[in-house]
């Protein structure tokens, strides 16, 4: 008779599993504390190759999905998967650490911004020890402002459930946003469920959103901004910085809404199917 679990119920106690954290986001982020200069060209070497643009960048579902700033779209338009200050709210621990990518890019000396490096968040539902980078729930809330203030892009994991991380992320540093800016691979990120437009009659011509847009989709056309749609990955940072209000996130037709996978299981088996790989 197989062994029971102890609340007594007949159900048998499972043996512990593993998996392979993927490369990115897993075992890449894991190298804050031995990222050295070497180390730094040798992930570079990859990022930019071929191989890696294919397996990084290509392979669908995509790794990172983009979320909106807060407050950019309608409130009855926001999906819960979309809604990331809700989720921290949820959460119970909250750990601040070094963007990995900003801080590789200082190790080859090609960094371009600068954009706080100390931005990207884990948290969870569970309560968890307290370690050197645990922060409050406010003082996560507080960090997720300021990089929306700065004008940093919220990427998650791209599922429905289970999202743990937030990265904000800026389009010369980050390794999945560099696709879309250096080499044009827009499905290396899956854009939100929305996109930006400018009415014309309200712009300035002040050029703030096209500053603020970290894929070059806004620009300034004569005296009023234009979003290219085609690039436009809905993360709203053009409504959150512009000071007459011209910009705003809309919802995308139904027929262009993607609804992410359930959970990291099923993401997992798509992106092996898609691979071509078991």
């Amino acid at each position: 008779m197989p062994p029971t679990c102890p609340s007594g119920r007949n159900s048998p106690i499972r043996s512990p599993r593993f998996r392979l954290a993927p490369f990115v986001v897993g075992i890449y982020e894991a190298q804050r504390e031995t990222m050295d200069h070497r180390l730094a060209h040798l992930a570079e070497e990859y990022f930019t190759s071929p191989e890696g643009l294919r397996t990084l960048m290509t392979v669908s579902p995509a790794l990172h999905r983009v979320v909106p700033a807060h407050g950019a779209v309608k409130s009855e338009w926001v999906l819960p998967y979309d809604d990331v200050k809700a989720m921290l709210l949820a959460a119970k621990s909250f750990r601040l650490f070094d963007c990995i990518c900003r801080h590789q890019q200082d190790l080859l000396g090609q960094r371009k911004c600068d954009f706080p490096v100390r931005a990207c968040m884990v948290f969870t539902s569970a309560e968890r020890p307290s370690g050197p980078d645990s922060v409050s729930r406010d003082e996560a809330l507080a960090a997720l402002d300021m990089t929306e203030k700065v004008g940093l892009v919220h990427t998650v994991s791209n599922v429905v459930n289970g999202v743990y991380y937030v990265c904000n992320c800026c389009g010369c540093c980050c390794a999945i946003l560099r696709g879309v800016t250096r080499f044009g691979i827009k499905e290396s990120v899956a854009c939100a469920n929305y996109y930006a437009a400018v009415d014309p009659d309200l712009c300035s011509g002040c050029d703030e959103c096209s500053r603020r847009c970290q894929v070059g989709a806004v620009t300034t056309q004569g005296e009023s901004a234009v979003v290219d749609r085609s690039k436009c990955i809905g993360c709203g940072l053009c409504v959150t910085g512009c000071p007459s209000g011209a910009a705003q996130l809309r919802l995308k037709p139904e027929n262009e809404i993607i609804t992410p996978p359930d959970d990291f299981g099923t993401w997992e088996k798509l992106r092996r199917a898609n691979r071509g790989s078991r």
